[in-house]
């Protein structure tokens, strides 16, 4: 009920109501910020230790103290030249990570938009049956399908290619499942009436449904390259040397991805230089923080659409 339509029987109710209702907004309000200081002050301590130089960093860790400013004494840039340079600059990573999340993305949406309009309005024997059995794929463990991956992958002699990252996981039975629900939404009588127009499915599936179900559409991308972009265990399985195709060329060009890649560096020459691994967390960080930042609104709009009916 909004409040313009409440009433008292006298003013002290009235009084006792706002009351109520202020420390209602106090109490929520004070949640939230907690709630959010717990998740922006980790993302701040990142940040401010990867412009401290080691040295400050190893004095704060033996004084003990936990230093939440920048000063004179401990600001420094030098991590961020460390992470971009060194055996194998941080760069390849992030040109090899931006590759493989845009074809992956662009392969992923191809692949679940057909599916999805197929389920959702060509008829055709056993689609029900089928799409059961896809949804119950879900069911399957991770590391399962993981292991017959990388046994296709060997087959097809994949092995520290761009193949390997693009293709395997190129099909998303939740995104398909996720889209079908939006696609099931749009009237069916906007379909026959396509159809009298003249229009294919192929015609009906571009200018009437991708249209109307792009907010879905677009968050489907967006989380299919955050996917792509966080991905670590797969590319650390398959695809962690240098590209084998290139090499045969004469041609050495490291498959890691931004995720392994900042491990292996981690492991190795920042084994006992903590702001400069923080700094490569950090250089991992920030552009999916952008990207988020910049598509918050499709995200939400691609949710909600998703839950409502009709």
């Amino acid at each position: 009920m909004a409040e313009r339509d409440v009433y008292f029987a006298s003013e002290s109710e009235a009084k006792k109501y706002k009351i109520k209702k202020v420390l209602s907004h106090v109490v929520t309000y004070g949640f939230l910020t907690i709630l959010g200081l717990f998740i922006v002050l980790p993302f701040y301590y990142m940040i401010i230790t990867s412009f401290k130089s080691t040295a400050a960093f190893e004095q704060e860790e033996i004084s003990g103290k936990l230093v939440l400013f920048l000063t004179g004494n401990n600001f420094s840039v030098e991590q961020f030249g460390k992470v971009m340079s060194g055996s194998t600059s941080f760069g390849i990573f992030y040109l090899n990570t931006i590759y493989v999340a845009v074809i992956s993305t662009a392969f992923t949406l191809t692949t679940t938009v057909l599916a999805a309009f197929a389920f959702a309005r060509v008829n055709f024997k056993g689609k029900d049956a089928l799409f059961m059995v896809l949804l119950a794929t879900m069911m399957i463990p991770g590391e399962m399908m993981m292991m017959t991956n990388y046994q296709t992958t060997v087959m097809l002699n994949w092995q520290n290619t761009f193949a390997a990252l693009i293709f395997v996981h190129g099909v998303s039975v939740f995104y398909i499942f996720y889209l079908r629900q939006t696609f099931q939404q749009i009237p069916n009588e906007l379909f026959l009436a396509a159809k009298v127009d003249g229009y294919g499915h192929f015609q009906y599936l571009w200018k009437c449904m991708i249209p109307i179900a792009s907010p879905t559409i677009i968050t489907i991308a967006i989380l299919s390259l955050m996917g792509a972009w966080n991905a670590y265990i797969w590319p650390t399985l398959i695809a962690s040397g240098n590209n084998t195709v290139l090499a045969n060329m004469g041609i050495d060009h490291s498959m890691h991805l931004v995720s392994n890649g900042l491990m292996s560096k981690f492991t190795s020459e920042f084994s006992n230089d903590t702001p400069a691994r923080v700094t490569g967390s950090l250089f991992a960080t920030i552009p999916l923080f952008i990207f988020f930042l910049i598509f918050r609104k499709s995200i939400m709009k691609g949710v909600s659409r998703s839950g409502i009916k009709g």
